[in-house]
């Protein structure tokens, strides 16, 4: 029987500062924007105050996925961080040595091989990806996939440049800070695991997401085709939508769940609709976890997975399906049945 990995524990930390869209919009004072919170499902973001960065918000969520694992610290054989951004000590953007070292220190896990991967917002989904890949071969038994986000000077640029709904950092301001942890490992023989975690770059669209040094302030400037990289992903992504369903024998609708990236609820809508005419057929449910957070790129599936465990909305067997759409263009599907992880979430009330 083929080796499979398996969610072990999922931690995160989420900062306590707030910023509602109301609040933003009103910095903003541009009154064609007034419907962004409308469209997008967004009420308002986690941002970082003084002393939280991007490691800072990695490592303690490592620390609450610990909390949570059968693993000691000492136990995990690989650490894979997977952010895009990469602060630590606050605006200092931390190339050398890799993100996964600091963390790895941090922790104390002094038996861990590390190394970053970056992939845009399918940073930990790529991440998963590559540990099932070890797993499955026999190389490691356990790895933690973690990234600490801390990317809402994209908001602070965008609120001083954009004019229009048309603007082409409108999307920078649907993003939030968070951080998020995973630990996968070995799946007991006959169990339920992950079944599928593929993904493909098609670069011919790179050009309808970008991003740069901001030379003026700290952090980055991201511009969007928002509507052109929707598009392309809808369109893009149902083959290999298709092909995990066929891996395992299943049609749309016997997804118990959907977790998209949470990018804004209008097109996650519209993306499920367009699955569902396709198909003939749509998912059960659809997560949507923008509301409190907006989109906190590589980690926003595991935020949302985390919230809906702690909300007990999952049960022991339900199918679920990650999706990923991320700039680049980047399409992933990760499909995982809900196993035993659900009972630690029953046993912490």
């Amino acid at each position: 029987m083929k080796t499979c990995s398996r969610f072990e524990s999922i931690g995160v930390k989420i900062p306590e500062k707030r910023l509602p869209t109301h609040e933003m919009i009103k910095k903003l004072n541009r009154s064609a924007i007034n419907k962004f919170e409308l469209l997008t499902g967004i009420k308002e973001r986690r941002i970082c105050s003084g002393g939280e960065d991007s490691f800072t918000l990695a490592r303690d969520a490592a620390v609450h996925c610990l909390s949570r694992s059968r693993y000691s610290v000492e136990d995990l054989d690989m650490i894979l961080c997977c952010s895009i951004s990469k602060f630590n000590g606050g605006a200092s953007y931390q190339y050398e040595p890799p993100l996964s070292l600091s963390i790895k220190n941090a922790i104390g896990a002094v038996h861990a091989v590390n190394f970053d991967v970056t992939n845009a917002c399918a940073g930990m989904l790529t991440g998963v990806c590559i540990a099932d890949r070890f797993i499955q071969r026999g190389t490691i038994r356990s790895c933690m996939v973690v990234s600490g986000e801390f990317i809402t000077s994209l908001c602070d640029h965008a609120s001083r440049s954009i004019r229009t709904l048309l603007s082409s950092e409108l999307a920078s301001l649907t993003v939030g800070d968070a951080g998020a942890a995973v630990i996968l490992e070995r799946a007991v023989e006959g169990h339920e695991g992950i079944h599928v975690s593929n993904f493909t770059t098609l670069p011919r669209y790179n050009h309808l997401c970008t991003a740069k040094l901001n030379r003026k302030f700290p952090g980055f400037i991201m511009k969007t085709k928002a509507r052109q990289i929707h598009r392309a992903w809808i369109s893009e992504s149902v083959d290999y939508v298709k092909i995990a369903l066929e891996k395992n024998g299943l049609s749309l609708d016997q997804v118990d769940y959907i977790i998209p990236h949470q990018t804004s609820r209008s097109a996650i809508v519209d993306g499920i609709q367009h699955y569902a005419s396709t198909f003939g057929v749509k998912p059960k449910k659809t997560v949507i976890n923008l509301k409190e957070y907006g989109n906190t790129a590589s980690t926003t599936h595991f935020l949302a997975l985390n919230r809906f465990l702690e909300e007990k909305r999952f049960k022991r067997g339900d199918r679920l399906m990650m999706l990923c759409s991320a700039s680049g263009l980047i399409i992933g599907v990760v499909l995982f049945v809900v196993d035993e992880i659900v009972e630690r979430y029953e046993r912490e009330d």
